[in-house]
């Protein structure tokens, strides 16, 4: 018996715990009996009464409470099946389903909900009951249908067990259409707008992760919440809504465009009982997906473990057992005492050798890149260091000006985000200049996840011993100043921001006319198509001025070393 029993008499809680032994037909909602039974035990404590009813007919639960608060098994349910259970409850001041039961029968996926009005001197009146109905259904309730109320000794005329086969078919049937298509996850994306100018834009950009890391978006959500609730991000209300969609949409995945601690991802993976991503996850996983190279790799599994760690605390109670299973006389609970570590020290501990192990090996990476870098300024070739935000179009601006239509020499680019993650140089030739090493970096991101960014951070330094920057920014997408400032931020906290830049206004063939203008002159850049091949003669002779603008400083500050060193000899 659960709910609230303070207060009951003996005879009352004698006659709560008797409902255990009232059994109707399998397939059923209820018999007359029982609905009787309910009505007058309702009237008699003044309170709802709730009574959870198996597939067999039996009642495995007694609840003084409404739907809300009846006690329902916690069971983690299969994509293809309901709950195999149904709520019959009372309302003791009469009327239909309310909002509270609805929401119920969807979230906990019941076989059915059920309410018995309660008339005068206990009398059972109508009953009003509803099911769920098929994913993908378009109808009046959407999330449920109602049925027609009955008179309570009709209560047992409903065929519950057929409705609910053929529920459970329908649902068999769209998980066996979502097997076949489960390399692509159907997806819902929430973007919380706390007053930003760019909430639309940050949604946008969410997209294209997910459809970077081979997901189906099948709606967007922006959701306004000047403050954020600390559990749940947008609010129960806001969830239901979710989980609603995301049934008639056949949806698994739900992506947050905030980061989520842990606790957080797992109240809202309760509520909604969909798979839940975060943005930083999102783009771990992206990374993981085009990591190539050896250091990418590496790097990769460092930034993941590197997040991973802190969200093993609190991840339930399989990773606080005990391992050693010798007797002791130390306290803890019956099967946990004896020697050894905990399953979550155990774990912290091998993650905490694995980053150990993985720095190790960038550290010996480091190294020989190191030795690349000195080769190439022994040889006194000019560098130019390809930056900018990601899918910008840096590859393939770097295969236009080295001609590299074909392998081994043509750099990977493809409309995706983070397509390249390890740097990439090549050499090409610009006039009045001679050859030059042209370097292709990871692209950037705002707000790109602190872990990823300590791992990359060697990567990045490299852009240091470029004699010039190569800013490319994709004048064709929205937001394009946003996407340039975020990447001179990250180049400042690098402490390159004052390096020599030239910016390329990439994409200029499908920019407007009036948006490119304004770019151009806001920022300086020179306008080109690096898929057209439009604009990189004008690109390659500013590239030319800024490299002899270069040279000619550095010529200069030689002669002045060597007229200080004459003097001082």
């Amino acid at each position: 018996m659960h709910g609230n029993t303070s207060g009951l008499r003996p005879a009352q809680l004698k006659s709560l715990g008797n409902l255990y032994r009232r059994r109707i037909e399998p397939g059923r909602v209820g018999s007359p009996e029982l609905a009787r039974n309910l009505a007058e035990l309702s009237d008699d404590v003044r309170r709802e009464v709730s009574v959870l009813i198996d597939r067999r007919g039996r009642v495995i639960s007694v609840s003084v409470a409404d739907a809300k608060g009846a006690e329902l098994p916690d069971l983690r349910l299969g994509e293809n099946r309901l709950a195999g259970f149904h709520l019959l409850h009372t309302h003791p001041r009469g009327g239909g389903l309310s909002k509270g039961d609805l929401s119920t029968l969807f979230l906990r996926r019941l076989d059915a909900v059920s309410a018995i009005e309660v008339r005068n001197e206990g009398q059972p009146g109508l009953v009003h009951t509803a099911h769920l109905t098929p994913p993908g259904t378009v109808g009046e309730e959407e999330d449920w249908r109602i049925l027609d109320p009955v008179p309570s000794f009709q209560i047992d005329s409903f065929d519950l067990g057929a409705q609910v086969s053929a529920l459970e078919e329908e649902m068999a049937r769209a998980g066996r259409t979502r097997e076949a298509k489960k390399d692509h996850e159907r997806a819902i994306l929430v973007q919380i707008d706390q007053g930003e100018f760019d909430a639309e834009e940050r949604l946008s950009e969410l997209a294209e992760l997910a459809r970077t890391a081979g997901a189906e978006v099948v709606h967007r959500e922006l959701v306004y919440r000047r403050h954020l609730k600390a559990g749940t991000l947008v609010g129960a209300g806001k969830l239901e809504e979710l989980t609603s969609r995301a049934y008639h949409l056949d949806a698994d995945l739900l992506i947050f465009g905030q980061e989520l601690g842990p606790a957080q991802a797992r109240e809202i993976e309760a509520a909604t009982g969909l798979k839940i991503l975060d943005r930083t996850q999102l783009i771990l996983d992206i990374f993981a997906l085009h990591a190539q190279g050896v250091e990418s790799r590496l790097q990769v599994e460092l930034a993941q473990l590197r997040y991973m760690k802190p969200r093993l605390l609190g991840a339930g109670a399989q990773l606080s057992r005990i391992g050693g299973s010798a007797g002791s006389a130390a306290g803890g609970s019956i099967g946990t005492r004896g020697p050894g570590e905990t399953k979550l020290e155990l774990d912290r501990r091998r993650i905490n050798d694995r980053i150990s192990f993985l720095e190790k090996q960038l550290e010996s990476v480091a190294v020989r890149r190191e030795e690349r870098r000195k080769g190439r300024a022994r040889n006194d070739i000019p560098v130019v260091s390809i930056v900018g935000y990601t899918n910008a179009g840096k590859s393939t601006l770097l295969n236009a000006f080295t001609h590299a239509a074909e392998e081994p020499r043509r750099v990977l680019a493809e409309n995706k985000l983070f397509a390249t993650l390890r740097p990439t140089s090549r050499q090409g030739y610009i006039e009045g200049v001679g050859p030059v090493v042209l370097t292709d970096t990871v692209g950037f991101i705002r707000d790109l996840p602190k872990d990823l960014s300590r791992a990359f951070r060697a990567t990045l330094e490299e852009i240091g011993d470029a004699d010039v920057l190569l800013h490319v920014v994709d004048a064709a997408g929205p937001g394009a100043d946003t996407r340039y400032e975020a990447v001179n931020r990250i180049l400042e906290d690098l402490g390159f921001r004052d390096m020599p830049t030239v910016v390329a206004l990439n994409k200029a063939d499908a920019a407007g006319p009036e948006a490119l203008d304004r770019e151009r002159e806001r920022l300086s850049g020179v306008p080109v198509s690096a898929l057209r091949n439009i604009g990189l003669t004008d690109l390659k002779d500013a590239l030319a001025e800024a490299i002899g603008q270069v040279q000619r400083q550095e010529l200069a500050q030689r002669e002045e070393a060597q007229v200080r060193a004459a003097e001082y000899r």
